[in-house]
C-alpha cells in the first residue's frame, strides 16, 4: 500500500527529504515522475496514468503536503519503515487503505522507479 498524508499535517516538511523516491511534495506545487527517480521518456504508471516523465502533474492537495501514490514505495528496498512516517511530528503520514500492494509489487515499483 501507499502511505498518504492526513489533513492534520502542520506543513512543517520533515517527511519531504526523507522520501528516497522523491514522491512526498508540498501542497499546491506539481509533480513529476521523472523527479528524483530514472524514468524517462512516456510513462505508464500501476494507476494507469500515462505521460510523459518530465511533464508536470496536477497537484493532489493545494493545502498540505502529498504522496504520489504511483511513485511510493513504503521505502521498500531503501528502509525497514516509511520514513516520512518515521519523522512527522504529528503521526498524519499513515497507510492508506485505498492503495494496496504487496511487498513483492513494492520491489518491482522500487526497480522500476529506479533503474540500474
Amino acid at each position: 500500500m501507499a502511505i498518504i498524508i492526513t489533513d492534520e499535517c502542520i506543513n512543517c516538511g520533515a517527511c519531504e527529504p526523507e522520501c528516497p523516491n522523491n514522491a512526498i511534495y508540498e501542497g499546491g506545487d506539481e509533480w513529476r515522475f521523472s523527479d528524483g527517480t530514472s524514468i524517462k521518456g512516456t510513462f505508464t504508471s500501476k494507476s494507469g496514468l500515462t505521460a510523459n516523465a518530465n511533464e508536470p502533474q496536477e497537484p493532489i492537495s493545494d493545502d498540505v503536503y502529498y504522496i504520489v501514490a504511483d511513485k511510493c514505495t513504503e521505502c521498500v528496498g531503501f528502509h525497514d519503515e516509511p520514513q516520512c512516517a518515521a519523522v512527522c511530528p504529528v503521526d498524519c503520514c499513515v497507510d492508506d487503505d485505498n492503495w494496496r500492494e504487496s511487498e513483492e509489487e513494492l520491489v518491482i515499483k522500487k526497480d522500476t522507479l529506479h533503474l540500474v
